[in-house]
């Protein structure tokens, strides 16, 4: 899935002057380019508007931009006309999601991430086995509150470390952990050694469950933070893995990290002083952002970016059956 690359000191000497680096991989992951490109076949395939449970990604400037193209973005579904079409986010729903579609008549394409389903999957099984089930992760995701609906009465969320403290389970000796997949990788592995101390025979789920393009953005980040005296985190605040990226930014040693939307957020104070200046986005961020902060800072004298890589990502996710189904039966009626 992904092949990492040794990279030699990514600054010399004679460099130091003024640099700007630019990880990779960065943006769009694969989960969210098949739920961006779901919402846009739609639209093509049925016409507008198509409606959309919660925000496809979490990204404003991808929501904006459907927006303007004719989807309709709701909280509920009870918001959704019965009968209308209605695109579930990458994110993930419940089962009493599923239900409550199928109760009012909704034409339903489920863009969830396939990562997430897994996640879903082993919430499930573990469930089936009657363990009891530490799901950790952020109150008030929609991920978690997708994964927890899959098996609420054996699920208990921890948000951290100082959450293991309180846990109570029936039986010590059948406890296993799941996680939402945007974390942090080493705030993750803290709270799972937490837990363990507790419960020595956690059982672990059969893969790891924070997702490799958010653990490929961080190790880029990690990458190239020591060498920063600014890392610009391009993302929206309600995207988690955006603003992991900052806090792994400042553990891994940039001297400072700061998220922003877009370009027209940077703080012109943030600059001065500063020689080197790297940039990253989060796995929702269109490339066209990240260009926009790397001009912004060609304006300001800084010399063209230089590419940090990693990683190298190679999947692609194919687009919910419900819609290839429809494209098929379409092009087939084309003639």
């Amino acid at each position: 899935m992904t092949t990492h690359v040794g990279m030699p000191p990514v600054l010399s000497a004679e460099e130091a002057d003024k640099a700007v680096l630019l990880a990779a991989p960065r943006g769009y992951c694969a989960g969210v380019d098949r739920a961006v490109v779901t919402v846009e076949e739609a639209l093509g395939l049925y016409g507008a508007p198509v409606y959309v449970r919660k925000q496809i990604v979490h990204n404003k400037h991808v929501v904006s931009d459907l927006e303007s193209r004719g989807a309709i973005f709701v909280e509920e579904l009870d918001e959704v006309p019965a009968g209308a079409t209605v695109v579930f986010s990458a994110h993930g729903v419940s089962p009493a999601v599923h239900a409550q579609a199928s109760e009012r008549g909704l034409k339903t394409i489920d863009a969830t991430c396939p990562l997430v389903t897994k996640v879903h999957h082993e919430a499930k099984r573990f469930a089936a086995d009657d363990y009891d089930i530490l799901l950790i992760g952020h109150a008030g995701h929609e991920e978690v509150e997708g994964t927890a609906g899959e098996a609420p009465e054996h699920i208990q969320l921890v948000e951290g470390p100082q959450d293991v403290a309180g846990i109570t389970v029936r039986d010590p000796k059948r406890v296993a952990w799941l996680s939402q997949t945007t974390l942090s990788v080493d705030e993750t592995l803290e709270t799972v050694a937490a837990i363990r101390e507790r419960f020595p025979d956690l059982l672990d789920p059969p893969s790891d469950d924070i997702c490799y393009a958010t653990q490929n953005r961080q190790l880029a980040v990690k990458e190239i933070a020591p060498q920063s005296d600014l890392l610009i985190v391009v993302g929206s605040g309600n995207s988690s893995n955006s603003v992991r990226l900052v806090e792994v930014a400042l553990e891994a040693g940039a001297r400072a990290s700061y998220r922003v939307d877009d370009a027209s957020e940077i703080d012109e104070a943030w600059l001065e002083g500063v020689r080197s200046v790297s940039v990253t986005s989060g796995a929702s961020v269109p490339e066209e952002l990240v260009q926009g902060v790397l001009s912004f800072l060609a304006e300001r004298g800084y010399p063209e970016a230089r590419a940090v890589h990693s990683a190298e990502e190679s999947l692609i996710f194919s687009l919910p059956k419900e819609l290839r189904r429809d494209l098929k039966a379409a092009a087939a009626a084309k003639g």
